[in-house]
């Protein structure tokens, strides 16, 4: 029988190598220009945030501060939605534009449950883990009038994920999501918790372990402070 092409799937694997900015306090400057690479590239879990970048093979991760490490090993977004931004931009938007590892297809990445598990290729196994909250790094690479603010407020932020089983994959992989949680904590619910609805916060706290443990401290504290 002929192949038929997987529904989801990786379009591409991106890379990105350390250059200057000025929109960074990092002597070592940012990694955010990612590219696609056509070869196979290996994605391992990097080790804790704070001393490890990404977990994909020759890709840079600068600020270890605010990015990169287990929790954050890799960022995921969809083509679907650059495609959106690239209409109301008015311009062309490339793979990799948002400084993401992978650019799917096929993949309703923001409402991805915090938990859920992603089989990439025939190895890796991810597994979802948090919304990206944009910074000015971000802001400054758009180069966008008020970028913090549109992203925030479209609430399509992409995902993080963690690696829960190493592999190689290479752009063109399929994905197939092999296990979905039974709570409603998506992506954009966490995104939402943490920026514009914080009333949201206890309720992230159904995603459990799988949580990323930084939004668990904040949720934590929220529901904390409203106890009193």
């Amino acid at each position: 029988m002929p192949h038929t092409p997987h529904p989801s799937a990786v379009l591409t694997v991106n890379i990105g190598r350390a250059m200057p900015s000025a929109h960074t306090d990092c002597p070592a400057g940012t990694g955010i220009d990612k590219r696609p690479v056509d070869r196979l590239v290996r994605v391992t879990a990097p080790g804790p945030k704070g001393q490890a970048g990404s977990g994909l093979a020759g890709d840079s991760v600068c600020d270890l501060r605010h990015h990169g490490g287990d929790d954050q090993a890799v960022y995921a977004y969809a083509r679907e939605d650059l495609d959106v931004w690239e209409r109301e931009l008015g311009r062309e938007l490339a793979n990799g534009s948002f400084g993401e590892n992978l650019t799917t297809s096929g993949i309703d990445v923001n409402g991805a449950l915090i938990g859920e598990l992603w089989r990439v290729g025939s190895e890796l196994l991810l597994e979802v883990t948090s919304p990206r909250i944009p910074c000015r790094t971000f802001a400054g690479w758009l180069g966008e009038r008020g970028w913090l603010k549109r992203f925030t407020q479209a609430a399509v932020p992409g995902a993080y994920l963690r690696v829960l089983e190493p592999g190689e994959i290479r752009s063109g992989d399929a994905v197939e999501i092999v296990h979905r949680p039974d709570h409603e904590v998506t992506v954009a619910f966490l995104f939402r918790a943490e920026t514009t609805e914080r009333e949201l916060l206890p309720r992230v706290l159904a995603a459990g372990e799988a949580l990323h443990p930084e939004a668990r401290k904040t949720a934590l504290k929220y529901r904390s402070a409203k106890a009193i």
